[in-house]
């Protein structure tokens, strides 16, 4: 083993995992090198998206789909949008066989949408795809064979010429049985392409290419899987590049890529990849698939609608489409996942939830003042890259609270929720009190225990109760204010003010009961009333809520005296 020197700012030591037994990449593929276009290039487009979740994901599952369940999805994915949807694998089983046919008899298909049917290279599952197909007007049949050195030594005991001879006996069967049906194309997988040699590929393609007689109008698709992740997403853009550029007769293929998730970074293989030069790309919902599952179709296509390039399919209800997934694969999709998971667009940390209660505010006024609904006005909040209303989704799990949260997500909350808009200076206050509940019950605090709380805290009545008040101008600049005040269980008294106004009168009225106070601010919003006050050297806040802004008012000055009192 290489012993590997560290600086000295890092602590970080050898671990015992016997890293030894793995070889790079480098030294299992030659990646030919060569000028690279594709870091420069950009994503303005979307590729043909190709699921394949009919066959692919579904024979990954512990339990496969039936018809019914495999019907749900396809017309799920007809109606999302799909023109090219990879249906099954025939000679593989008989439910397989039998979907492709109640496709075929049923008339599911719509004409503009084209199925494609898997095959492995052996001619009685040749045949057998093709009786599966039997009566459809359109369809690509999918050939595919393994042909890197691995598993060419280990498991098909051939050498490379022993592959093409398989390969183009099972292509030429290929052609036959379709003979000259116009609707039927053809596919090619070299399986485990991404650790087989570049020339290899070109020639098992190139031969393909010319043996199925491609044109621009009945063009061959070449697809090129990343089977097992061996590499970083540069090195699969880099074979793909390569390919794209050495392909003969290229305006007659189609070159699609199938990346799975190995490592970690199916996604990014394939947007690299259609930067090198793919044009389809095959993948699954939500990125079901074998091991760690394919390319995630979902969010490849909402990260291009992120950059304000148009998907090409409708994820607009991104909660039926999850809600169908789960049902027919009965596996969960996990609430972390990109764009559909459940708690993708929520924020619980205070700064999130201040800088999107903030952005959304700000949206909302910039909408406005140019005239635009805010469905259609420019999309620029912090935190969320797509608006969630743009997938279906409502606006009320955005921000939730709980331990973590800050002043930001509970005012957003009570004035979303129940129209209770919280004064700037008012909302740290209330966290405080949130804080409080949320670390005592060490969960999410609901935004009808947040109403409750604030009910509570600052609405219920205190020590300090208002049997009676009036209050009337004396003179221009001075008010009056008479009030029946009581101050303990039988205790009520008469006590009057004078002030410039009617608070300032009342809190002269107060005083004069052994209650100084200041009011500092006010502020109201619909029914509520809030006031920021000086009780006995201490600064507190008050709310109140009348169908009068003034009764608001004196109210929310009483209930800051009562809290500074209840302290």
């Amino acid at each position: 083993m290489t012993t590997v020197l560290t600086p000295g700012w890092n602590p970080q030591r050898p671990s015992p995992m016997p890293y030894h037994r793995y070889r790079p990449y480098d030294r299992r593929v030659h990646v030919p090198a060569g000028d690279r276009s594709w870091p420069s290039a950009r994503l303005t487009r979307a590729p043909l998206w190709v699921p394949v979740d009919l066959r692919d994901g579904n024979q990954a599952l512990a339990e496969p789909m039936d018809t019914p369940r495999k019907r749900r999805f396809f017309d799920l994915l007809v109606r999302l949008g799909f023109k090219e949807i990879e249906v099954g694998y025939p000679s593989a089983s008989r439910t397989d066989f039998d979907f492709v046919r109640h496709l075929v008899t049923s008339g599911a298909v719509p004409d503009d949408v084209t199925p494609v049917v898997f095959t492995p290279a052996r001619a009685d599952l040749i045949d057998r795809t093709f009786e599966a197909i039997e009566g459809m007007p359109r369809a690509v049949v999918h050939l595919y064979f393994a042909t890197s050195p691995v598993w060419r030594e280990v498991v098909l005991r051939r050498d490379r010429a022993g592959v093409r001879r398989t390969v183009r006996e099972a292509a030429g069967h290929m052609a036959r049985r379709a003979g000259d049906r116009a609707g039927v194309r053809f596919q090619f997988s070299p399986e485990t392409f991404n650790l087989t040699e570049p020339d290899f590929v070109l020639e098992l393609c190139d031969e393909l290419t010319e043996l199925w007689d491609a044109s621009p109008d009945r063009p061959v698709t070449h697809n090129l899987p990343a089977t097992v992740e061996i590499a970083t997403p540069n090195v699969y853009a880099d074979q793909i590049e390569y390919v794209h550029r050495q392909l003969s007769r290229r305006d007659s293929v189609i070159l699609s890529v199938h990346p799975h998730n190995d490592r970690g970074t199916g996604v990014a293989c394939a947007e690299l990849a259609v930067l090198a030069g793919a044009q389809r790309v095959e993948g699954c919902l939500f990125g079901n698939g074998e091991r760690t599952g394919n390319v995630d179709l979902v969010t490849l296509a909402l990260n291009l609608y992120a950059q304000g390039v148009d998907p090409m399919v409708d994820f607009g209800d991104i909660d039926a489409v999850r809600e169908t997934v789960e049902h027919c694969n009965r596996l969960p999709v996990h609430p972390r996942h990109p764009y559909a998971g459940e708690l993708v667009h929520t924020a619980f940390s205070g700064t999130h939830q201040d800088a999107i209660s903030k952005g959304l505010a700000r949206h909302a006024r910039r909408a406005a003042e140019s005239g635009v609904p805010e469905r259609q006005a420019p999309w620029s909040v912090p935190y969320l890259p797509v608006d969630p209303a743009d997938l279906g989704r409502s606006y009320e799990a955005v921000i939730r609270v709980n331990s973590q949260s800050g002043k930001g997500g509970s005012a957003y909350l009570l004035r979303t929720r129940h129209g209770v808009d919280l004064p700037e200076r008012m909302r740290s206050e209330f966290a405080g009190l949130v804080q409080e509940m949320a670390d005592a019950d060490g969960r999410e605090v609901t935004p009808k225990e947040l109403y409750d709380l604030f009910r509570a805290a600052y609405l219920d009545d205190g020590p300090l109760r208002l049997k009676s008040w009036s209050s009337h101008r004396e003179a221009p600049g001075s008010d009056r204010f008479v009030c029946a005040l009581r101050t303990g269980a039988d205790d009520i008294a008469e006590h009057t003010g004078t002030g410039a106004g009617p608070l300032a009168a009342f809190a002269d009225a107060l005083a004069g009961a052994g209650y100084p106070v200041e009011v500092l601010e006010t502020a109201a919003s619909g029914p509520f009333a809030f006031a920021e006050c000086r009780v006995a050297g201490r600064t507190v806040w008050g709310a109140g809520q009348d169908d009068s802004a003034a009764a608001a008012a004196v109210l929310a000055v009483l209930s800051a005296v009562n809290r500074a009192v209840r302290r």
